[in-house]
């Protein structure tokens, strides 16, 4: 099993804003402290950095720092584009609690 996994709707959108946005750079998925529950998600496009995890995908990588990772390890990625949708989707087997929004969690 890998660090972390994007279903294919998450693939596609990320090559989609790679390929406007930020070609040559990969996704960062962090977790930084704040938030309703504590930890809140964080995701922007970034140049490899010397401890990163990454995990290759096609087209593009994931980037997780090592700090990070430990919050993050099974993650899912999903993204709802439904005209009610919330966008990119987290869905952490580590998080005890998450907020409404669900961009915060606590573990």
């Amino acid at each position: 099993m890998s660090l972390v996994e994007l279903t294919p709707a998450a693939q596609e959108k990320v090559r989609e804003l790679i390929q406007k946005e930020e070609a040559g750079k990969g996704l960062r998925l962090a977790v930084k402290g704040g938030g309703c529950s504590g930890l809140s998600y964080a995701q922007h496009f970034d140049q490899v950095k010397e401890r990163d995890n990454q995990i290759a995908f096609d087209g593009f990588a994931v980037l997780i720092d090592p700090k990070s990772a430990i919050y993050l390890k099974g993650l899912t990625l999903d993204y709802d584009g439904s005209l009610n949708g919330r966008g990119f989707v987290y869905r952490n087997p580590n998080a005890s609690n998450t907020c409404g929004c669900g961009e915060s969690f606590s573990v």
